[in-house]
Order: structure tokens, then sequence, then C-alpha cells
């Protein structure tokens, strides 16, 4: 047998086949749905997404600069001062007790000067003037300033039954004490001044030897004696209040006023009275006082001191020496005595 030999080379393609039989028909199978399953469990967190686009540049803001801090500008001008409120027209009379026109204090104003007019007589009538009020203080003075009139139409002026009184100065009586004529009266009259203040003056007591102190927020316009009432012929007279600046008269005098008559004559008389506070200790207080008599330089130690005082605002000026000169509220001669 020989050898088998190598494979031939491909042949020609055969030609198509016959179409099969075609397949049998099977009934169709019933399907039934089955039941939800349960939700899945999460998914794994997925990867970051992709950086977004890039959004477009802002606009340019406004510029700003930086600049120090000045330096502290001068001081202002001062202000204009405020105004005083008006005044709500509260009156006082301040007397001398001299021939000397006394001044109203720094922060009041002068209404008028005059004559300190005390009290006067007709008829053994008296009425009688406050000297802390504006009546006091007459503008001209006469020995009988007033006339009485009657129904019969009829008035009598300088009839012998008048009298007038008024604070005296330190003039001494003539020597064979014979009444004063008209024409020798102004050094014997005392001057005074009306004034008007933004607020109230008041007097205040201390019935010692010493100065009372002001009340609170009240301040000094002067010192002086207590002055309480006086009598005068046919024992007329009358008082001063204690809250009124006229029962505090700068100086002490036994015999603070003068008599005057309808005739133009003036004198001083045993019938003329002044009556003062007097000093009254604690220890004696309640208890039955002691009679005594004061004479010559010991009349000052049993009168009582006090103080005019002015409510707040109105700043005194008061001069420190003596009664001689009065272009600002005089201090009493005797202060700086008692204080010592």
């Amino acid at each position: 047998m020989g050898e088998k030999g190598g494979r031939g080379p491909r042949g020609p393609r055969g030609e198509k086949g016959m179409i099969g039989d075609a397949g049998r028909n099977e009934p169709e199978g019933i399907a039934i749905k089955g039941d939800q399953g349960d939700p899945g469990r999460d998914g794994l967190k997925g990867m970051p997404g992709p950086d977004g686009i890039e959004g477009y540049s802002g606009g340019i803001g406004p510029k700003y600069v930086t600049r120090l801090l000045g330096m502290q500008g001068a001081r202002g001008v001062p202000a204009v001062a405020a105004r005083r409120p008006p005044s709500r027209g509260f009156f006082f009379t301040y007397h001398s007790q001299t021939d000397m026109v006394p001044s109203c204090p720094q922060g009041s104003s002068e209404l008028w000067n005059g004559y300190s007019l005390l009290w006067f007589t007709e008829n053994h009538k008296s009425h009688n003037q406050d000297l802390g009020a504006p009546g006091s203080c007459l503008r001209v003075f006469s020995t009988m300033p007033f006339l009485f009139c009657q129904i019969n139409n009829v008035c009598n002026y300088a009839s012998e039954g008048g009298y007038s009184y008024w604070l005296s100065t330190t003039e001494p009586m003539t020597k064979m004490m014979t009444p004063i004529p008209a024409y020798d009266l102004p050094k014997y009259i005392s001057r005074c001044v009306v004034c008007e203040a933004p607020t109230r003056v008041i007097a205040v007591h201390s019935q010692s030897l010493a100065l009372p102190e002001c009340p609170n927020q009240w301040e000094e316009l002067w010192t002086g004696y207590s002055f309480l009432m006086h009598t005068g012929s046919g024992a007329q007279g009358g008082g001063q209040s204690l809250v009124s600046p006229g029962s505090c008269l700068h100086d002490f005098r036994a015999s603070p006023f003068i008599e005057c008559h309808g005739d133009g004559k003036c004198n001083y008389y045993h019938t003329s009275t002044s009556f003062w506070l007097a000093t009254i200790e604690d220890r004696e207080m309640f208890r039955k006082p002691r009679s005594q008599t004061l004479k010559g330089g010991d009349l000052r130690t049993r009168v009582s001191r006090c103080k005019v005082c002015i409510r707040g605002q109105v700043r005194r000026q008061i001069a420190q020496r003596g009664p001689q000169s009065f272009s600002r509220w005089p201090r009493s001669n005797n202060d700086e005595e008692t204080n010592n």
C-alpha cells in the first residue's frame, strides 16, 4: 500500500439545499405575577462629579482711600452767658440809719430811694409801717407827711394832734435838748432804698449774741439786731414781723427813731420806747426770767442778733468796714466786736 498523499485543494462551493419542514406549535404557558420584592440596599456612594464650569469675573468695586486721623480741633468760642430769669418782683427795703443813701445789692435793682418812715399818729390813732416793705421808704420827707379829711368835705393839714416817727441817724440831740428845727433835720433822718430782687428775702434771728446762719441755699445780705416793736406819744406804736427784713436793723440804738410834729420840729422824747428780741440761753428756757437792768456799754449784751438772707442766685457783696460807705451792703460796726 502506497503512502497517503497530501491534502488537495479546496473544492468548489456546493449548491444551496432545500428548505426544511416547519416546527410544531406548542400551547402558550400561563405566567403568574410574583409579589413585589423588598427594597434593595442603598447603593455605594458615587464618585465625585466633575468640577463645574468657571463663572464670569465680577465687576470692579468702589475705590476707598485710607486716611490718617486728623488733629484735635481748637477750642470753640465761649457761648454767650444765659439770660437771667425774669424777676418775680420781690421787693424789700433797706435802711442805712445814716444820712447816706444805701445801694441795692448786686443782682437786684433799685426802684427808688427816700426817707425811713416808721409810723404816724393822728387823733390818738397810729398806723405802723413794715420797715421791710416799700411803704416805709417815702421819696420826700416832711415832719407831717399826711392830712386828714372829714365827711363835711373839710381836710386839715399839719394839725397839732399829728405826729410822725422816722428812723434816725447817730447824730446826737442838741445840747440844750430843744426841738430840732426843720432846716437842721437832714442829718437826723435815716435814708433808705427800695430794691427789686428775683427771689424772696427773709430775716432770721438767733436769740443769742452769735449771728445766725442762713438756711440752706440762702445767702446773706446784711446782719443786724432784732428790732421787735416801738411806742411813742400816747402809748401808740406798732411792731415788725420777725420774718420781715425790717425786723433786722443794721445798727442797735436804745432810741432808733425820732418824733416829729406838725409845727416842723423833731426831737427825742421820754415817751419813746423801743423793744428788741432778747438773748435766751438754753438753760434759761422754761424758767422764770431774772430781772436785769442794763446801762451804757452793756446794752448790746442782751440783744439778739439777726441776719437777712436772700434765696439763692443773687450774690451778695457786703462791705466789711463800717456804715460810712454804702456803695455795697454794710456790716454793723459791732459785728467784729461780737465775733471777737
